[in-house]
C-alpha cells in the first residue's frame, strides 16, 4: 500500500476527486457532506491499473481547519496538490504549499480539477511555478474533470509513476503510529487510526501509549480485518480495555521502550524571515506549543510544552497561530541536546550543528558513556563505531576511559570493594568494571580491587588482629560473633585480609577460627570412642553447635572424617594430619 496526502485550496474539488478515483466518500460527516467542504481528515483507497493500491487521507482546506489538515499531512509520504481551473492559485493554496515544503516533501504531483469549467492551461502553468519554488520542484502535472471523468485514467498512470518512487519501508523497524482519529466501536470498544509509515503490528502486541503498555485487539487496514499490518498503510487499532477518552489526536503508539520522549531538541529552522519565540511545533498529527530559542542563523533549541517521541532526522514545522501562517521548517538534528549553561555554549552549540547532524562518536564523546540502546531511541545510526570503545550495551569515548583506568589505578592500593570503587570514580554500570579492571592491568580478589600479587595490609587493625589470635589459641573453638569483631575494630575487609593472608581459616560467613583448629579438632576428637554423635564432639571441643556444625563438615569434606548417618562420625583410620603431634 501507498499513502497520498491531499492539499490545496478549499472547495477546489479535491475530496471530489478523490470519490471519483476510488468511488468512496472521504467526507465523513454529514456536516461535511451538508457545507460540501471537509472539515476534518477523510479517507478513501483504490487499486490502481497496474496492481499498486493507493491510500489517499483527504486533508480539510478552509483556513479554520489548517490544524487538522498539518494532521493528516504531516506523516504522508507524497502529497497530490490540487488547483481548480476555474480559481487557479488561492490563499490556501498557498498555506499548504508552504506546510509541504516545511515538512521537507520532495514527492508529489500536481492536478489541476475543474478542467470542463475552464481552461486550465494558465492554473496549470502558475501552479507549476509555484510548486517548483518549494521542496518538491518540478512535478510532472496532469488535468482532469471530477465531475465528468476526463483525465482520470492518465491520473491513474501518474499515480502509478508517482508512487513507484517511494521508498519502500522496513517493516522490521520500530514502530511509531501517530494518532489522527479515536473513536468507540460498540461490542469492540476504543479504535484509532493513523499513518503507518515502517515496522509492523500484529494483534495481541503490546505498544506503549503515553508511557502505558496496551495491547492489539484487532486491526482493520483497506476495510478488512488483518492479523497483522507493515509501513507504509493506513491501520485501524482496536486497543484492548482502553478508554476511548484516554487517547486523542497527536497521541502516538510505540513499540515500548524503543522511543526517547523529550521536551527540548536542536533543530535546523528553514525559514527566510525572522520567528517569534512562541509558537506551535507540528510533527506527526502532533500540535504543541514551543518555545523558540535561537542558537544561531538556522539553529535553534526548541522547548516543548509537553514531550513527545522524536528521533534525529524527522521533520516538522512551526506554525505561528496568531498571524495563521507557517513560521518555518523544521529538521531534527538532536533529541536529547546538552545543556547550555556557561558562557558562550550556545554559540558553540550552533557551531558544532552547522555542519549538520552529530556523528556519533561526537555523542558519545559529549557523553563520556552512554548506551547503545538510547543512542538507538533518539534516532541515531549505530553503524559509525570507529573509535568508540564498546562493552556490551556501553559505549564510552576512548578519553573517558583512559581516565577511569587511571582513578582506578589511584584506588588499588586501597583495597576497597568494586562497587565503592565503581561508585568513587564515576563509572555507570557494573557492567563496565570486569573489562576495565583487566585493562587497568589489577584484580579482584574477595570483591576487593587490588594490584597483582599484592598483599593486603591490616594497618591499624593488626593489634585488634593480634588480640583475637590470641584469644583463639586460648578457646580454639570458640569463635568471636559479630558483635565480638565490631568490639575490636575488625570489620568484613579486615576478616577478608586475614583470611587472604592464612592468618584465619573462614568455615562460613559468620564463623572463623584459626588456620591449626581443623588439626586440633581432628586430633582431639581421635580420642573419643568411636563413632561419635555432634552433642560428644560439641562438648569435647567446648565449643557451640553454631560452631561444631560447620567444623564438623570442613573435617568432612577434607576427608579427615567419615559421616555415618544424621548423628554420628567417625575418625578416618591412619588419619596424617598436618600441623599437630596430638593424633
Amino acid at each position: 500500500m501507498f499513502v497520498v496526502a491531499t492539499a490545496g485550496h478549499v472547495d477546489h474539488g479535491k475530496s471530489t476527486l478523490v470519490r471519483a478515483l476510488t468511488g468512496m466518500e472521504p467526507d465523513r460527516w454529514a456536516e461535511e457532506r451538508h457545507r460540501g467542504m471537509t472539515i476534518d481528515l477523510g479517507y478513501a483507497w483504490c487499486t490502481l491499473p497496474t496492481g499498486e493500491t493507493v491510500a489517499f487521507v483527504d486533508v480539510p482546506g478552509h483556513q479554520r481547519f489548517i490544524g487538522n489538515m498539518l494532521a493528516g499531512l504531516g506523516p504522508s509520504p507524497a502529497v497530490m496538490f490540487v488547483v481548480a481551473a476555474d480559481e487557479g492559485w488561492r490563499r490556501q493554496s498557498g498555506e499548504h504549499l508552504a506546510a509541504v515544503d516545511a515538512l521537507g516533501l520532495r514527492r508529489g504531483l500536481l492536478v489541476v480539477t475543474r478542467s470542463d469549467l475552464a481552461d486550465p492551461s494558465a492554473a496549470l502553468a502558475q501552479a507549476r511555478a509555484k510548486i517548483a519554488q518549494s521542496s518538491l520542484g518540478a512535478v510532472a502535472a496532469v488535468t482532469v474533470s471530477g465531475t465528468t471523468g476526463a483525465g482520470l485514467d492518465e491520473l491513474r498512470a501518474a499515480l502509478h509513476r508517482l508512487v513507484a518512487t517511494l521508498p519502500q519501508p522496513d517493516p522490521a523497524v520500530r514502530v511509531r503510529l501517530w494518532v489522527d482519529r479515536s473513536f468507540t466501536i460498540r461490542g469492540s470498544g476504543t479504535v484509532v487510526t493513523g499513518t503507518l509509515s515502517a515496522g509492523t503490528i500484529t494483534v495481541q502486541d503490546e505498544l506503549e501509549l503515553r508511557g502505558t503498555v496496551v495491547r492489539v485487539r484487532g486491526l482493520h487496514t483497506l476495510g478488512r480485518a488483518v492479523e497483522a499490518v507493515s509501513g507504509a498503510a493506513r491501520v485501524a487499532v482496536n486497543l484492548r480495555s482502553v478508554p476511548h477518552d484516554a487517547v486523542r489526536r497527536g497521541d502516538a503508539l510505540l513499540t515500548p521502550g524503543a522511543w526517547h520522549w523529550t521536551q527540548q531538541l536542536d533543530a535546523r529552522l528553514h525559514t527566510a524571515a525572522e520567528i517569534p519565540s512562541e509558537l506551535v511545533l507540528h510533527l506527526g498529527s502532533a500540535a504543541v506549543p514551543v518555545h523558540v530559542r535561537p542558537l544561531g542563523a538556522t539553529i535553534a533549541r526548541l522547548r516543548l510544552d509537553r514531550s513527545l517521541p522524536i528521533q534525529v532526522g524527522d521533520r516538522a514545522m512551526l506554525r505561528d497561530p496568531g498571524r495563521q501562517s507557517i513560521a518555518a521548517g523544521v529538521e531534527v538534528l538532536d533529541a536529547d541536546p546538552p545543556d547550555l549553561r556557561r558562557r558562550g555554549a550556545a554559540v558553540r552549540r550552533a557551531e558544532e550543528l552547522a555542519v549538520g547532524r552529530p556523528s556519533l562518536p561526537a555523542e558519545v564523546g559529549r557523553r563520556g558513556a552512554v548506551r547503545r540502546s538510547h543512542l538507538a531511541a533518539v534516532g541515531l545510526s549505530l553503524d559509525d563505531l570507529d573509535g568508540v570503545r564498546s562493552v556490551g550495551d556501553w559505549l564510552v569515548a576512548p578519553p573517558q576511559w583512559s581516565g577511569w583506568a587511571e582513578l582506578l589505578r589511584s584506588l588499588a592500593d586501597e583495597g576497597l570493594p568494586v562497587e565503592a570503587v565503581r561508585r568513587r570514580i564515576g563509572v555507570p554500570d557494573r557492567q563496565l568494571m570486569g573489562c576495565l579492571v583487566a585493562e587497568a592491568g589489577l584484580t579482584v580478589r574477595h570483591g576487593r580491587v587490588q594490584r597483582p600479587g599484592a598483599q593486603a595490609q591490616l594497618r591499624a587493625a593488626e593489634g585488634s588482629m593480634l588480640r583475637l589470635e590470641q584469644r583463639l589459641r586460648v578457646s580454639p573453638f570458640r569463635a568471636p560473633e559479630r558483635a565480638d569483631l565490631d568490639a575490636l575494630g575488625l570489620g568484613s575487609r579486615e576478616i577478608a585480609i586475614a583470611v587472604e593472608a592464612g592468618r584465619l581459616l573462614r568455615l562460613s560467613h559468620e564463623i572463623v577460627l584459626l588456620p591449626s583448629a581443623p588439626a586440633t579438632a581432628a586430633a582431639m576428637l581421635s580420642r573419643l570412642p568411636q563413632p561419635f554423635t555432634t552433642s560428644e564432639a560439641r562438648q569435647a571441643l567446648d565449643t557451640t553447635r553454631r560452631v561444631v556444625i560447620p567444623l564438623l563438615e570442613h573435617l568432612d569434606s577434607r576427608g579427615w572424617t567419615h559421616r555415618l548417618d544424621n548423628s554420628r562420625r567417625a575418625i578416618v583410620p591412619k588419619l596424617d594430619l598436618p600441623g599437630t603431634t596430638d593424633y
